[in-house]
C-alpha cells in the first residue's frame, strides 16, 4: 500500500509540472492537473482505506542521503487515517475545481499546479518520518496553500490576508524548528524512530515539547487564539481551495500533535488532556460565537473551522486524560470520536465550502444579505448544502452525529468513573459540546434561511443559476458520504479504530474499540429509525394531499399592502438576540451615518462584531515589525560587509563548539 501512495504522490507532483508548463493553455493545465489530482487521489484513498480495514504498514527510505541523514517515510495506522482525509477530500475537490476555475479571466495554471502541489505536500508530511522531510513538506504546504490563497492578487483584501496567512505559517514552523532541534539534541538523530525509543526522551523534555507542540502545531490547526489567519484566508481562496485548507490542511496540525504523542510515548500526564480540553471549549464556542456574527458567507464558514477544531480538540483532550487516568475506555471513546470528526469535518465542510462557491459563482456575492431565494433557482446546491448544514449542526442520521455522539459517550463515562479533577474535565466537554451544537444549529438556521429561503435581496440573487455538472458531482458526492457515514457508523468507526488503539496505548484500547464499534451500531439503529419516520411522514404527506388542489399564496405582509424583500429577516438581524448573551467576549463597531436636515434623504448605521484575538495580536505583529525595521542599518548592500558576516557567523560556532559543544 505504502507503493501505491507513494506513486500517487509522485503523479501529483508530475502533473502539477505539466500543468505549471502549459500555463499557456488554460484548458490543457487544467485538464492535465485536474485529472493527476483525480486519479491519483482515487488510488490513495483506496489505499488508505485497505491500509486501515488490513492493517498494512510499510517503510521506505531514499538510496541517497543528505547531510542530515536519509529521508525515510512510514505508513502506519495513524498516518494511514490522514491519507484518507487527505485524498478523498482534495480528489472531489479536484473535480469540482474543473468547473469552478472556469469561470476565472485570468491564467489558471499556477492554481492547477499549486493545488497538486498542497495535496501531495500534505500527504508528504503524514508519511515523514523523520524531521527533515516534514520540515520541507510542511515549507511547500505553506508556499503552496500561499499562492492559492492570494490567487486573486490584485484585491488588497486578498493580499492582506495572504501576508496574514505566511507570517503566520512561518511563526509555526520556527517553533516546530525548535521542537525538532531540541529532540534532535537529546537523542542524536533526526528520525522520529529514535525519539520514540524508551528512555530516549526525558520527562522535562516531553513536557516541553508538548506545549510547543501545542504552538506550533496549533497555529495551523486554528487552535484560539492562533487562528486569527484563518478567517481572512479561507475566504480569499478560490472556494474548492477553500475546502482543502478547512477540510484538510488545518488537520495537519492535529496530525502533528498527535504524531508527536505517539513519538514520545509512555502515559501522558493528566494536565496534557486538561489543557487541550481547555483549548478546545475556547476554540469551539468563541469559533461558534463569531461564526454566528459573521455576514459574509465564506467568513462564517471559516470560522467554523475553528469551532469544529475546538470538537476533535475536546475529544483528543478527553483521550488524553482518560489514558492517565486509567480508563481505556473513556481513551478509546474520546480518540475514536475525535479521529472520526477530523474525516467528518472534512467531508461536511468541504461540502460547505463547495456550496458557497457554488453560490459565488451563480451571483458573484458573498454578502449574506444581498443573497435569499435561491432555493428555487439552485435547488441543487440548496440541497446538498441543507445536507452539510444537519451534518455540521451535529444532529442525525448525518456523520457529524456520530463523531459528537462518541466523545459525548466518553465524557458520561468519564465523569462517573473520573477522580473529581478528571471529572471536571469530562464535565467541561459535555457542557461546551452542547452549547457548541445550539450554537452551530441557530448559525446555520440563519445561513440556509437567508441565502436560500425567502425572497430575493438583490439582482444578482434575482437573477442566480445552477452549477456546472463538476461542480454539482462533487457536491452531491460529498452530501452522499456524509449520509452514508452517519448511516453506517459502524464502518467510520472502524477506519477510526485502529487509529485510536495507538493513541490510547499498548493493549489498551481494545475494549473501548469494541464499545465504540457497538455504540455506533446503535446509532446506526436509531437513524435507521429516523429515516423510515420521516419517509412516513412524507408518504403520508402525500396521501392526504392526493386529490386535492394545491395552490400558492402571498405570505402573510404582516399588514403591508406591498411587502419587498427589505422586510425580511436579515442576518444581523436573526443572530442578534443569540450574540445578546455573548456581547462581553466581542468588539463592537459600528459605523453611523445620521439623518441631517427637516427632510433627509439617507440614513445609515452599519454595525458589526470584531475578534478580540485579532485585536490584539495584529498590533502586536505590527510592533514587532516596526522594532525590526530598525535593524535595516545592517542590510549596507554590499557583498564585502555580507561576506564579513559569514566570517563572524563561522568563527562563533568555532567559538560555541570549542567551549560549550561536545568534542
Amino acid at each position: 500500500m505504502l507503493a501505491i501512495i507513494l506513486a500517487a504522490v509522485g503523479l501529483l507532483c508530475a502533473s502539477a509540472i505539466v500543468a505549471a508548463l502549459a500555463a499557456r493553455s488554460d484548458r490543457f493545465s487544467l485538464v492535465v492537473g485536474s485529472a493527476g489530482a483525480i486519479v491519483a487521489c482515487a488510488g490513495g484513498t483506496v489505499a488508505s482505506v485497505a491500509a486501515l480495514l488490513g492493517g498494512a504498514h510499510g517503510r521506505a527510505r531514499t538510496p541517497f542521503a543528505t547531510p542530515l541523514g536519509r529521508l525515510h517515510v512510514a505508513l502506519d495506522s495513524l498516518s494511514a487515517f490522514f491519507l484518507l482525509c487527505v485524498f478523498l477530500v482534495s480528489g472531489l475537490a479536484a473535480l469540482y475545481g474543473i468547473g469552478y476555475l472556469r469561470g476565472y479571466r485570468r491564467r489558471i495554471a499556477p492554481a492547477v499546479a499549486c493545488f497538486n502541489l498542497l495535496v501531495a505536500s500534505m500527504a508528504t508530511i503524514v508519511l515523514a518520518s523523520d524531521a527533515v522531510l516534514f520540515l520541507l513538506a510542511w515549507e511547500v504546504m505553506s508556499v503552496s496553500s500561499f499562492f492559492l490563497v492570494t490567487f486573486e492578487s490584485d484585491r488588497e483584501d486578498v493580499r492582506r490576508a495572504g501576508l496574514i496567512y505566511l507570517v503566520a505559517s512561518h511563526a509555526s514552523a520556527a517553533v516546530l524548528c525548535v521542537l525538532f532541534v531540541l529532540f534532535a539534541r537529546a537523542t542524536g538523530s533526526f528520525e522520529l524512530d529514535a525519539w520514540a525509543a524508551p528512555g530516549a526522551v526525558p520527562a522535562w523534555l516531553a513536557n516541553v515539547a508538548f506545549l510547543l507542540a501545542v504552538v506550533g502545531f496549533g497555529a495551523k490547526a486554528g487552535f484560539w487564539p492562533f487562528h486569527v489567519w484563518l478567517p481572512d484566508a479561507h475566504p480569499a481562496a478560490p472556494s474548492h481551495v477553500s475546502a482543502v485548507m478547512s477540510g484538510v490542511m488545518i488537520k495537519m496540525g492535529i496530525y502533528g500533535l498527535l504524531r508527536m504523542i505517539v513519538t514520545v510515548g509512555g502515559s501522558p500526564p493528566a494536565w496534557w488532556g486538561g489543557l487541550l480540553i481547555g483549548l478546545g471549549a475556547a476554540s469551539g464556542i468563541l469559533g461558534v460565537l463569531h461564526a454566528l456574527a459573521q455576514h459574509d458567507l465564506k467568513r462564517l464558514l471559516a470560522y467554523h473551522s475553528v469551532e469544529n477544531i475546538g470538537i476533535i480538540t475536546l475529544g483528543i483532550g478527553l483521550g488524553l486524560l482518560g489514558r492517565s487516568i486509567g480508563r481505556p475506555e473513556v481513551a478509546t471513546l474520546g480518540l475514536a470520536g475525535g479521529l472520526l470528526h477530523v474525516l467528518n469535518h472534512g467531508l461536511f465542510k468541504g461540502l460547505l465550502f463547495q456550496g458557497a462557491g457554488s453560490v459565488l459563482h451563480a451571483t458573484g456575492t458573498r454578502e449574506i444579505d444581498r443573497l435569499g431565494g435561491l432555493y428555487r433557482r439552485m435547488p441543487h446546491t440548496a440541497t446538498t448544502f441543507l445536507v452539510g448544514s444537519v451534518a455540521i449542526s451535529g444532529l442525525p442520521p448525518l456523520n457529524g452525529f456520530v463523531s459528537e455522539w462518541l466523545i459525548y459517550v466518553g465524557a458520561f463515562r468519564g465523569a462517573a468513573a473520573f477522580p473529581m479533577a478528571g471529572t471536571v474535565g469530562a464535565v467541561v466537554v459535555f457542557v461546551s459540546l452542547a452549547l457548541i451544537g445550539g450554537l452551530a444549529s441557530a448559525c446555520f438556521v440563519k445561513a440556509f434561511g437567508v441565502v436560500f429561503l425567502g425572497e430575493a435581496r438583490s439582482a444578482e440573487a434575482a437573477e442566480a443559476h445552477e452549477s456546472g455538472r463538476p461542480m454539482l458531482g462533487a457536491m452531491w458526492a460529498l452530501a452522499v458520504l456524509c449520509a452514508g457515514l452517519g448511516l453506517s457508523a459502524t464502518f467510520g468507526a472502524r477506519l477510526a479504530a485502529p487509529a485510536a488503539r495507538l493513541l490510547a496505548g499498548p493493549g489498551a484500547a481494545v475494549a473501548g474499540a469494541t464499545l465504540a464499534t457497538r455504540l455506533s451500531g446503535n446509532v446506526v439503529l436509531v437513524a435507521a429509525i429516523l429515516v423510515a419516520m420521516l419517509a412516513g411522514l412524507a408518504l403520508l404527506r402525500k396521501l392526504l394531499l392526493a386529490g386535492r388542489q394545491v395552490g400558492a399564496a402571498p405570505t402573510w405582509g404582516c399588514g403591508y399592502s406591498e411587502p419587498t424583500a427589505r422586510m425580511q429577516y436579515t442576518a444581523r438581524s436573526f443572530a442578534q438576540p443569540v450574540l445578546a448573551p455573548f456581547a462581553m467576549l466581542f468588539h463592537r463597531a459600528a459605523h453611523v451615518e445620521a439623518p441631517a436636515g427637516v427632510f433627509p434623504e439617507r440614513a445609515a448605521r452599519d454595525e458589526h462584531l470584531e475578534d478580540r484575538a485579532q485585536r490584539v495580536l495584529f498590533p502586536a505583529v505590527r510592533a514587532f515589525s516596526a522594532a525590526l525595521s530598525r535593524l535595516g542599518f545592517i542590510e549596507r548592500g554590499r557583498v564585502q560587509v555580507y561576506l564579513a558576516y559569514v566570517l563572524l557567523t563561522l568563527v562563533a560556532l568555532l567559538v560555541w563548539q570549542a567551549v560549550i559543544g561536545s568534542p
